[in-house]
């Protein structure tokens, strides 16, 4: 199946309290949530700046937004930690993809190239009885991020590549293992724990972590705390890097005032 390759600015839905929200310039401010405030992954919590990544590595406008966060990560280092959280895009689907889905899949792709000019190779779900299940790549990103954040984004980023970019499955535990040894981690012990009743109920624990945040749409970028504990929506959904960066260096340059 040939794809093309694309991406127009879509605003995914986010479910949240607007009216009990205030809104300075692009960031959404409101009540923290204990969600976010709480501890992600099992990591503990955190009181100085940093970003809460809701992402899926199945997601192709989270895909589209890779090089803004990879962007971010250059820019600002350790002084802005990504912390990444996995949505739960469609864990747990069992169900083969008919053709015509794959071509419904493919036309979202045309669409995120276009705003991205990234690359798509439909490869990785032409395969017949192909199952769009994102668990196995989310629980793969979460075994990831046990070695530190850094290392969840870094895999984050290469599972997204591999799927959309090089044609791979990433829903089978060769292709995430090669991955993971691709960025350094021990094959075996990758494996081990990716198979794990430990992993999976972590992975699960993110996908709630993201329903209690009021997170309906992927990717979503939040930002905190402020001087008072709070948390601000960057972006709901995809947007470009020329958005995102300037939204953030105005919110470090007031809550460093």
């Amino acid at each position: 199946m040939t794809v093309l390759m694309v991406v127009v600015i879509v605003r995914h839905g986010l479910k949240v309290a607007e009216k009990r929200a205030k809104v300075k310039g692009r960031v959404v401010t409101g009540p923290p949530s204990p969600a976010m405030l709480g501890g992600l992954g099992g990591l503990a919590p955190v009181s100085t700046p940093h970003l809460i990544y809701f992402s899926d590595p199945m997601c192709s406008w989270c895909y589209g937004f890779s090089p803004v966060i990879e962007d971010i990560r250059r820019t600002f280092g350790r002084a802005l930690p990504v912390r990444v959280v996995m949505g739960g895009l469609r864990p747990g689907t069992d169900t083969a993809m008919t053709e015509e889905a794959k071509l419904e899949v493919a036309n979202h792709w045309v669409h995120v190239h276009e705003a991205t000019g990234l690359p798509f190779d439909g490869s990785g779900m032409s395969a017949p009885g192909f199952t769009y299940d994102t668990d196995p790549a989310a629980r793969a990103v979460v075994v990831a991020r046990r070695e530190g954040e850094e290392m969840a984004a870094a895999f984050l980023c290469r599972a997204q590549r591999a799927f959309y970019a090089e044609g791979l499955d990433v829903t089978t535990a060769d292709v995430l293992a090669g991955l993971a040894e691709e960025l350094g981690l021990v094959r075996a012990s990758f494996l081990q724990a990716w198979a794990s009743d430990e992993a999976k109920q972590e992975t699960w624990r993110d996908y709630a972590i993201s329903q209690r945040a009021g997170v309906t749409g992927f990717p979503t970028l939040v930002a905190g705390p402020n001087s008072e504990g709070v948390y601000g929506v960057v972006t709901r959904g995809f947007a470009p890097g020329e958005q995102v960066m300037p939204i953030l260096k105005e919110w470090l340059d007031r809550i460093a005032v």
